[in-house]
Order: C-alpha cells, then sequence, then structure tokens
C-alpha cells in the first residue's frame, strides 16, 4: 500500500474518481438539449400537444442533470489549482484562458437562456421561448467545444513552447486548433448525442413495457431510434479516427491501452487484447484473449488498403510528428 503514500497517484485517483462521476451528467444533458429543440420545434411546425408535452416531460430530467453536472464539474477545476498546480503556473496563461471561455461564454449562456426555458413557458411567446432552448443546446455543446479544446490540447500542445517553464503562445488559433482539436470535438458530440438518445429511448421503452402512456411514448421512442440509426455508425467510425490520432502521435499511449509490452517487428501487424491482465513487473500480461494481427487491421487496413505511414524504403513506421 506504498502508492497510498504518493501524492501524484492520490491525486490522480481523487482526480480520475470526480471526472468519471462528473461525466456521466453533462454527456446527457448537452445531447437531450438537441433533443428538446427537436420536439419543441415540431411542436410549433404541427401544434400536436404531444410535442408540447414531450418538451415539458423530459426538460426536468435535463434541468437534474444540468444541476448535478454543474456541482460535480466545479471541484474539478479547483483541482487544477490543487492538485496539479505546477502544470496550471506552467500552462495556465493558454489553458486557464479556455476554461473561462467555457465559463464566461458557454456556461452563462446555458445557465440564463435555461431559466426563460424553465420558466417561461405560458409566460413569454412562443418563439422566443424556443430560441431559449436553442440557446441552452448551444450553450451546452459549446462547452463541450472548449473543454474538448482544452483537453485535446494537452494531447497535442501547438501554437506555442516552453520558454523557462512557462508555455508562451504565439499562435493562439494553432493552439486552439491544435492536430487532436477536430475529432475530439466531434467524438464527444456524437457520444452526448447517442448517449442521451438512447437514455431517452431506454425511459420511454420501459412506459411502453409497463403500459404507462404507451401512444405517449411511442413517439419520443420513434424519435430517438430513428436518430440512433444515423448517429451510431458516424459513432463508430469517428471513434475509430480518434484512435488513429493516438496511433499517428501518441503510440506509447496507445500501446499501454492496448497491453502491448513489445515493440511489434516492421511489416507485421500487433495483435489486439480484448482482454488481459498486464503484470507490470514482468512486464507481460499473465493472461489475454487476443485477435492475431487484430490492432494492426484495425489502425491501418494494411491487407486491404496501401499505408502511407509505412516507410518501404527502410521497413519502417513512418515517424508520427510530435507535437
Amino acid at each position: 500500500m506504498d502508492f497510498l503514500s504518493n501524492t501524484v497517484v492520490l491525486s490522480r485517483m481523487q482526480f480520475a474518481l470526480t471526472a468519471i462521476f462528473h461525466m456521466l451528467w453533462p454527456i446527457l444533458t448537452t445531447g437531450m438539449g438537441i433533443y428538446l429543440v427537436i420536439v419543441e420545434g415540431l411542436w410549433l411546425k404541427t401544434r400536436n400537444c404531444d410535442y408540447y408535452y414531450h418538451a415539458r416531460f423530459w426538460s426536468k430530467l435535463y434541468i437534474l442533470n444540468f444541476g448535478i453536472g454543474v456541482a460535480t464539474g466545479i471541484p474539478m477545476e479547483f483541482q487544477f489549482g490543487t492538485n496539479w498546480a505546477p502544470f496550471s503556473e506552467a500552462v495556465g496563461n493558454f489553458f486557464g484562458s479556455l476554461m473561462g471561455f467555457e465559463a464566461t461564454w458557454a456556461f452563462m449562456l446555458e445557465a440564463a437562456s435555461l431559466g426563460i426555458m424553465v420558466f417561461g413557458w405560458e409566460r413569454v411567446n412562443p418563439t422566443i421561448h424556443y430560441i431559449s432552448t436553442i440557446l441552452v443546446a448551444f450553450g451546452a455543446n459549446l462547452s463541450t467545444f472548449w473543454i474538448l479544446t482544452a483537453n485535446s490540447w494537452m494531447q497535442t500542445p501547438a501554437g506555442g513552447k516552453l520558454i523557462e517553464g512557462k508555455f508562451i503562445i504565439s499562435d493562439y488559433f494553432q493552439a486552439i486548433f491544435n492536430p487532436f482539436m477536430q475529432i475530439s470535438v466531434l467524438h464527444m458530440f456524437f457520444a452526448t448525442l447517442e448517449t442521451s438518445l438512447f437514455v431517452i429511448g431506454g425511459i420511454s421503452a420501459w412506459y411502453i413495457l409497463k403500459q404507462r402512456h404507451p401512444a405517449f411514448f411511442a413517439k419520443s421512442l420513434k424519435i430517438v431510434l430513428a436518430a440512433a440509426i444515423a448517429v451510431a455508425p458516424l459513432q463508430i467510425y469517428i471513434g475509430h479516427l480518434s484512435a488513429e490520432q493516438v496511433y499517428h502521435y501518441q503510440p506509447t499511449k496507445l500501446a499501454a491501452m492496448e497491453a502491448q509490452w513489445e515493440t511489434t517487428p516492421a511489416g507485421q501487424s500487433a495483435d489486439w487484447s480484448l482482454v488481459a491482465f498486464p503484470n507490470d513487473k514482468a512486464q507481460k500480461n499473465d493472461w489475454e484473449i487476443a485477435i492475431p494481427n487484430g490492432l494492426g487491421y484495425i489502425l491501418e487496413f494494411k491487407k486491404i488498403f496501401p499505408n502511407p505511414y509505412w516507410d518501404s524504403k527502410n521497413g519502417n513506421r513512418a515517424i508520427a510528428r510530435i507535437w
């Protein structure tokens, strides 16, 4: 239990637990905001009262998740200073500004518009209310943009260089649009949308199975199933692109994620470990279920398409750019 006396390990454990619990809530509200825009828009277009009641019903779940998401997210902000003070001091001039953008641009927009969305029913013009719902959804997704931009920058820092222990930005836009940013933001956007669709669909299916307002919840189930058919394949593809980014920019991280202890010889494909029990001391897996050559096929499609990242002259992988 010596690791419990290691402050770095304890800080990682605390931050991991905080992040895992916090992630459960905004990932649902972000996608659900888009769903609320859809059903309220259908109500305004068709004047079908069912869509009106759907907007009212699901907005209650949105508010609950929003509140818990805020309460669990604030400690994460403080932990950047309490747990990772040297990091914050080194990159705070850029990383801190992104966190500030998320709070002032996105969170404040979402919070201010939420008041009209929640309490404005039958008090403001329906068009004004719909605009507030759109702003709530936009603010939630803008939060995703800034947070994922900060996260992606930590993976592939760009737009400046480290000078005397501090990262000095020379190109702000290059830092924001770093190599990881686009795929990371898209991956999270579709993740939040897919999560919300399955949660709404699951709740709707439960009501239908219990024969509680089946006609009402059949509408929401049809909407989310139609959307999920389009979203799920896109998320799988974008998830693959995200893994390719790790492969090209952070190969050591990918090796750790996939429990690969040895470098795969040039010209061979790595096995894909589905389940493994790693042994750190022996630097091997005590037990694993692996698909031979599977990881190489997934990452490179080497047997199907030519691999542009393969250097055929010297038989080694082309060197990925390190940012």
